[in-house]
């Protein structure tokens, strides 16, 4: 890869003013959205304060409390520089998710009540990713605090029980140790494409313990060599689960580009803001882009990954038009600017299944307006 990309220059594309949006309008939208994600009505509201010091990201759609949707809380917050929001969402977490006990003491519960009472006790490591990396920005960017405010050494030690646990008794680590690859779910031998964060990765070699920092490295460059082996050679579409060799995994019906693969796009899309295109990984986003260029938003729908459609219509038609224009940060093919409009001119989801939609939305946004940045120490 080329080392153009932001964590180098410190300049960061801003892609809706590159074509024509004003620095204004941006700013306004930018507003605009967290305002309606976290301090809005109820038909777009996804956040919602507890007490005096606690908050919580609702799925919507589920009606349940995930750590997803807590991380990406998180990493919202702390680009967005809402210090009282990121300490009442990781409170919460820390709170009612954290488990100290059990086979997956060490890792967070992936799915509670709005009251913090769990509805499982197995983790999601998309989840546990997304803090390490919130919490390392967040100890750049404001300081550390008492514990749990200590976020800087919460995401070591997370980052280190996701590659450690198990060593030495019960458990299982969030990625193989032997070809890095991070897993669905720690007790399980299969991958989920749009896991993959090389951008994280990458700061987390910098950032982790030192013991670790070999391993996050190794665990970038298998993520980018990863996703070219599970992404289609002709659609560049990805399914929800697959193998370690890349074949889609359907033993469970999740063989398929569905909710989960829209992520895909929106990840290349920031590595390649970050860390600078890698040719491989821009390939696919032309080609998933190329995809859906003839295909209406209302009409997205279930598709295997060679691009058959199933007669199922997509549950998230926002958050997949979003994720297709934040991979216009590593595209270089003809549909880039026409996905980005397409975006801009979509406005935030309302109703029951908004959150899911909103947070891909709202990444979104921050990412092509310049403003999803990486928090490096002393900044």
């Amino acid at each position: 890869m080329a080392a153009e990309g932001a964590f180098y220059t410190g300049q960061y594309r801003n892609l809706l003013a590159e074509l024509g949006y004003s620095e204004e309008a941006i700013g306004k939208r930018l507003n605009e959205a967290w305002e309606a994600l976290f301090e809005g009505g109820e038909e777009t509201r996804i956040y919602y304060p507890v007490g005096e010091d606690l908050g919580y990201m609702l799925d919507t759609g589920n009606l349940d409390v995930r750590s997803e949707g807590m991380s990406y809380g998180m990493m919202m917050a702390v680009q967005y520089n809402n210090k009282d929001v990121f300490d009442r969402l990781w409170k919460w977490t820390y709170t009612y998710m954290y488990m100290t006990e059990g086979l997956h003491a060490g890792y967070f519960a992936w799915s509670c009540n709005t009251d913090g009472s769990r509805r499982s006790n197995g983790p999601a490591p998309d989840g546990e990713e997304y803090f390490a990396m919130a919490l390392l920005f967040a100890s750049h960017r404001w300081g550390d605090e008492e514990a749990p405010f200590n976020y800087g050494k919460q995401a070591r030690d997370l980052l280190s029980t996701c590659i450690h646990k198990g060593e030495n008794g019960s458990g299982y680590p969030m990625w193989n140790p032997q070809n890095k690859l991070i897993k669905f779910i720690p007790d399980c031998e299969y991958s989920d494409p749009s896991y993959h964060l090389p951008h994280f990765y990458e700061l987390f070699a910098l950032w982790a313990y030192p013991e670790d920092r070999a391993f996050w490295k190794e665990a970038a460059e298998a993520s980018r060599d990863y996703l070219p082996r599970s992404c289609h050679p002709v659609t560049g579409l990805a399914p929800e689960y697959a193998h370690y060799d890349g074949r889609p995994n359907n033993d469970k019906g999740y063989g398929h580009f569905f909710s989960d693969s829209y992520r895909v796009a929106a990840n290349i899309g920031l590595d390649g803001e970050w860390f600078g295109r890698d040719e491989r990984l821009g390939g696919i986003v032309n080609r998933i882009q190329a995809f859906f260029a003839d295909k209406e938003p209302e009409d997205y729908r279930r598709y295997r990954i060679d691009g058959e459609p199933f007669e199922e219509k997509s549950l998230h038609p926002v958050g997949l038009l979003a994720t297709n224009a934040m991979a216009s940060l590593a595209a270089t093919g003809p549909h880039a600017e026409t996905a980005v409009r397409l975006f801009w001119n979509t406005p935030v989801r309302t109703g029951a299944r908004r959150y899911y939609d909103n947070c891909l939305y709202l990444f979104s946004l921050l990412a092509l307006s310049g403003s999803y940045r990486i928090w490096k120490p002393s900044e």
